[in-house]
């Protein structure tokens, strides 16, 4: 090799190696949270300062139940109409992501964002709703970081436990006692997929009301997905109102 054939290759790793170590700068410590529950969340900051700019009173709900006490109804609800290869793929859905590029392309703009349960965990604990592509990467590099250093049940934990549910609601606890007046451990079937179809548009959408043709529609495709998939012996469809 000449010299700058060696001084190019020297630039090139020295490089890569800064590019390396700001990476890993950058990324969040997750480690605490194989045991430590999050107290607050970037989602709840951003509620609190919505709320202050605006002149009102924040007042955040958010209360901690692990996840073998949760009802399975809300966990298989969740899986089925959130992520249901969460156990099977790595943090990222990456056939979903491409489904979702080509969505996007033909609808110039970010319309579709396809994130797995372990992608909105890092944004609801780490970033922010808005749309961007470099959201979307950040939220991609997150989600890999917590898939790599966390168990799959404790990130669906973290996700079911801080996941907006409405104006001040966070996590399935706080959204089953305010919309249900009960523990998210009692959730029955049809009370857990109409908390679950929710999720999108939680400040829209109030599952304790009455559904919308739209929503009623999902509610059912959901339990009889939940009934073939065995996660449970799902009442038929004529019985949710």
């Amino acid at each position: 090799m000449t010299g700058k054939t060696l001084s190019f290759c020297g630039l090139s790793m020295a490089f890569c190696t800064a590019l390396i170590l700001a990476y890993r700068m950058w990324l969040p410590d997750v480690a605490p949270l194989r045991v430590e529950n999050p107290r607050s969340t970037k989602y709840v900051e951003i509620y609190v300062r919505r709320m202050l700019a605006h002149g009102g009173s924040p007042a955040v709900s958010m209360r901690w139940v692990p996840l073998e006490d949760l009802s399975p109804y809300l966990r298989a609800a969740v899986l089925v109409a959130e992520d249901d290869r969460f156990y099977a793929h790595r943090g990222v859905d990456w056939k979903e992501i491409h489904r979702a590029v080509r969505y996007n392309i033909r609808r110039r703009r970010m319309a579709r964002g396809a994130s797995t349960i372990t992608q909105q965990v890092a944004r609801n604990l780490f970033l922010s709703p808005r749309r961007t592509t470099w959201r979307k990467l950040q939220e991609i590099l997150i989600a890999r970081h917590l898939e790599r250093s966390i168990e799959k049940d404790r990130i669906l934990e973290i996700y079911l436990n801080v996941v907006e549910w409405g104006e001040g609601i966070f996590g399935a606890e706080a959204a089953s006692q305010a919309y249900f007046g009960k523990h998210a451990s009692e959730l029955g079937p049809a009370e857990a997929v109409a908390l679950v179809v929710a999720l999108p548009s939680p400040y829209r959408l109030n599952p304790d009301q009455a559904p919308d043709e739209l929503t009623r529609k999902k509610i059912v495709l959901y339990l009889d997905r939940m009934r073939r998939e065995r996660h449970f012996p799902a009442p038929s469809a004529e019985s949710v109102q």
